[in-house]
C-alpha cells in the first residue's frame, strides 16, 4: 500500500508537470507579437483603452514625501504617422471629479474654490500643437521612439503651455479587443501656482509631475 501511494504521488506531480508546460504555453501563444520599431508601427486614428490606461500626479508634501494620486476618469485620442512624427496630434480630457487619493475627506476639500474648484471648472483639457523627436541613445538605432508633446493645458480655467516626454512602446494586434493596439506613456511637470491654484505653498509643492500609461486602440 505504501509503494502504491508513492507511485500515485509520483503520477500526480507528472500531470501536475505536464498541466504547467501546457498553461506556459498558451501563455505563449495568446502573448502579442509587439513590434518596437516605431516606423513600423500602423498610422491612423486611435482612441484610449480606459481598461488600460493610468492618469498619476505626484507633489511634494512637507519637503519630506511625496504624495501620489490619480484620476480615474479620462479619454484621449491619437492621430500620428509614424514616418510623419511632427504631424502627430494627442487630445486628452480630465474629469476633475474623478480624483482620487485614497482619502474621501481631503478629496471633497480638493474640489473646493480653493483648489480646483471643479463645480466652477468640471475638465482638464490638454491638445498638442507641436511634436519635436527627443534625441537619445539607444542600443538599437532603428527604435527612435521617444518625443517632446508640445501643446496648451486648460486647467482652473487658466490655458498654458505644457510639455510632455512621450514614450511609444510598441504595437501589436491585441488578440483581447481584436484590435491593433499601441503601447504609450508621458512625462511633464506642472506648476499649480500658474493655474491659479496657490493654496498652502510651500508646504505643499509647487510643481507637480504629471505620469500617463496608456493603450491606445485603433
Amino acid at each position: 500500500m505504501k509503494h502504491l501511494t508513492h507511485y500515485y504521488q509520483y503520477i500526480r506531480m507528472i500531470l501536475i508537470s505536464v498541466s504547467l508546460i501546457g498553461l506556459s504555453g498558451c501563455i505563449s501563444w495568446v502573448t502579442p507579437a509587439v513590434t518596437p520599431q516605431l516606423t513600423e508601427l500602423q498610422a491612423g486614428e486611435y482612441t484610449l483603452d480606459p481598461n488600460h490606461a493610468a492618469l498619476l500626479f505626484k507633489i511634494q508634501h512637507l519637503g519630506l514625501s511625496t504624495y501620489v494620486g490619480r484620476f480615474n476618469q479620462f479619454d484621449a485620442r491619437l492621430s500620428f504617422d509614424p514616418n510623419n512624427m511632427p504631424a502627430a496630434q494627442l487630445e486628452a480630457t480630465v474629469q476633475i471629479d474623478s480624483l482620487d487619493i485614497n482619502n474621501q475627506k481631503l478629496e471633497k476639500t480638493l474640489q473646493n474654490s480653493s483648489w480646483f474648484d471643479s463645480e466652477q471648472f468640471p475638465q482638464a483639457y490638454f491638445k498638442s500643437q507641436k511634436v519635436t523627436p527627443i534625441d537619445v541613445i539607444n542600443t538599437d538605432p532603428n527604435i527612435n521612439n521617444q518625443f517632446e508633446f508640445h501643446g496648451l493645458l486648460t486647467l482652473h480655467g487658466v490655458t498654458k503651455p505644457v510639455t510632455f516626454n512621450a514614450t511609444f512602446h510598441g504595437g501589436a494586434d491585441n488578440w483581447m479587443t481584436g484590435k491593433y493596439t499601441l503601447g504609450f506613456s508621458a512625462i511633464g511637470t506642472i506648476k499649480r501656482s500658474d493655474f491659479g491654484m496657490s493654496s498652502y505653498i510651500p508646504i505643499v509643492g509647487d510643481e507637480i509631475q504629471l505620469e500617463i500609461y496608456a493603450e491606445f486602440l485603433k
